[in-house]
């Protein structure tokens, strides 16, 4: 088998670290790979610079439903061949949607990568959205969107998402409307991915057992779309945090609960002391709110605080599952851990533990090549680089106890929060 050869036409990146590296193709299209010689497998993913934020109200939960729809047929495999194509080597294959960011992605063994970036590949820019099969998906997403609904863990997190961001495209369900996925035609689907699904905004990423020349020539090989300039995520006012108070009765058994504010960007210095508040305060058993909600008071199973940063703006919250009569208490208990925070620097103990998990978490995830390969596809989007990992741990380890009380006097403003409150209807 002879050896690929790198396209002179293409410019590589110098590496900043030893297993990293970044090609620019001629068609616009990067190619960004870490090498893992020691493993047998290779996890790749096509990330798409696109999600809900670039939706309207019209068209919510779009990028969400090409996403499905991207698995239904192309020009050479219908969905069945898709479905076997790397399923039938032992592979693995599946798509996700967030806010900003869309990406298919597949694990297989090594000797099958070029197997994954073909079919990848093929369903990115040749997929037919077949009429027949937009009716079928369209029914598998409403029932996706029942799931959701009787959930109520996510209901109320979507709930104070709404609330949260007001006018801002975050304040709408990734999965969309139930009447716009009934209204979606496939015309809109082909006008979204010529906006959105163009080369600036593709990326190929791969880590694992795969030499970045042979990544490549296969980027050259199969993602062969003419260059193209799309539509970037758009831009809105920043969204002001507010106070309000929001409760809604629903037929369960128990009362969810999600108080929090507007938080800041990836981009932000406060974003390393935010992740160190973030663990102290309700990230694992021996966080704060579980240790003062859970096992002093016995009042919830489930309660933690989450930190979410995305390109420009950022939520932080807190949730607690409860009984109806206890959430007062739940969320005076919450309130006091706050103020705490505010008020006293952490012990060096309790500093030095939150950033040992922290670390130990990180590094632990990087045992698998797919997180691996999530963590290059999210570095480039955000940040146009890959940091490398001394640096993040460098990060954590700068973080001092005022860094984290100055954090969190800019957050814990509850007069600002919102509030959103499920509240049990046991008369259905």
């Amino acid at each position: 088998m002879s050896t690929p050869i790198l396209s002179k036409h293409a410019h590589t990146e110098p590496s900043i670290h030893h297993s990293y590296r970044k090609t620019t193709l001629p068609n616009g299209i990067r190619v960004i790979s870490e090498e893992i010689p020691s493993v047998k497998s290779v996890s790749i993913g096509i990330w798409i610079d696109t999600g809900s934020r670039n939706e309207t109200e019209k068209t919510s939960g779009i990028s969400h439903f090409i996403e499905h729809m991207m698995f239904k047929g192309t020009e050479d495999r219908n969905y069945r061949q898709i479905a076997q194509s790397l399923e039938s080597v032992g592979g693995y294959m599946n798509a996700f949607t967030t806010k900003e960011h869309t990406c298919y992605y597949a694990r297989v063994l090594d000797e099958f990568a070029e197997n994954a970036v073909d079919v990848l590949s093929d369903m990115v820019q040749h997929s037919l959205f077949p009429v027949r099969e937009i009716a079928k998906e369209r029914t598998v997403i409403l029932e996706e969107i029942k799931r959701s609904e009787d959930d109520p863990d996510d209901m109320v997190q979507e709930l104070f998402e709404k609330h949260l961001f007001d006018k801002h495209p975050f304040a709408r369900p990734i999965i969309g409307t139930a009447e716009n996925v009934s209204a979606f035609t496939q015309d809109d689907l082909f006008a979204y991915t010529k906006k959105f699904y163009t080369n600036d905004n593709i990326i190929l990423a791969a880590a694992g057992n795969i030499r970045h020349e042979a990544l490549v020539e296969l980027a050259e090989r199969y993602l062969t779309q003419r260059k193209s300039a799309g539509e970037k995520q758009r831009t809105f006012p920043a969204v002001r945090p507010k106070h309000r108070n929001e409760r809604y009765t629903r037929p369960i058994q128990q009362a969810h609960v999600c108080t929090g504010t507007i938080a800041f960007s990836v981009h932000s210095n406060m974003r390393y002391p935010a992740m160190v508040m973030n663990s102290v305060l309700g990230d694992g058993m021996s966080s704060r709110l579980f240790q003062q909600i859970r096992e002093k008071h016995g009042l919830a199973y489930s309660v933690y605080s989450f930190l979410g940063l995305m390109q420009d703006t950022g939520s932080f919250g807190i949730y607690v599952g409860t009984d109806k009569g206890t959430v007062k208490k739940a969320l005076s208990l919450s309130m006091k851990e706050l103020d705490k925070m505010k008020r006293s620097l952490l012990s060096k103990p309790e500093l030095a533990r939150a950033k040992a998990q922290l670390k130990g978490s990180m590094l632990l995830s990087l045992e698998s090549t797919s997180n691996r390969m999530m963590r290059l596809g999210n570095g480039e989007l955000y940040y146009k680089s890959y940091t490398p990992l001394d640096s993040i741990v460098k990060n954590i380890d700068s973080v001092t106890a005022e860094d984290v009380r100055s954090v969190s006097r800019h957050l814990f403003d509850t007069d600002r929060f919102t509030t959103v409150v499920l509240d049990p209807d046991m008369k259905n």
